[in-house]
């Protein structure tokens, strides 16, 4: 018997307690296979990954330096067809209450309108999108 999916809109808040982020903006994307969070200054330096997050409704993040030992390097095909190489990085994300583990490449793109877009690699399996909601998870919450 299959499990239940939960119904998610097409945006919503969601955290990363691992990365201590909260109350992120996300677009649920089914036109990308690959999550990604928005980061500048990715720089790779013995072995150790350095990014800063960047959201601008959330101003004490920007500038926020993170380091990854473990990371991957990974091809992603942009919606043009070009194939850009990118940093990936596991983490943990909550949403509905929930933690999943989910996998995020870091884009560097400055005209991302949000700075997380979930991919259907993460949604498969447990979610159902239902593009005429918004923020399902972040109103359970409140």
């Amino acid at each position: 018997m299959e499990k239940e999916k939960i119904i998610i809109g097409r945006i919503d808040k969601v955290d990363f307690p691992l990365l201590e982020l909260e109350y992120i903006d996300a677009k649920i994307d089914t036109g990308v296979y690959t999550s990604s969070i928005h980061c500048t200054n990715i720089r790779e330096i013995d072995q150790v990954l350095q990014c800063s997050f960047v959201d601008a409704t959330h101003p004490e993040y920007n500038g926020k330096r993170f380091t990854f030992k473990n990371y991957d390097i990974t091809a992603v095909k942009s919606s043009n067809e070009k194939v850009e190489v990118r940093f990936a990085i596991r983490t943990q994300i909550m949403v509905f209450d929930k933690m999943y583990p989910i996998t995020l490449t870091l884009s560097s793109c400055d005209d991302m309108h949000f700075p997380i877009l979930i991919g259907r690699k993460f949604l498969s399996g447990k979610f159902l999108v239902d593009s005429q909601l918004e923020n399902q998870s972040y109103n359970q919450k409140l």
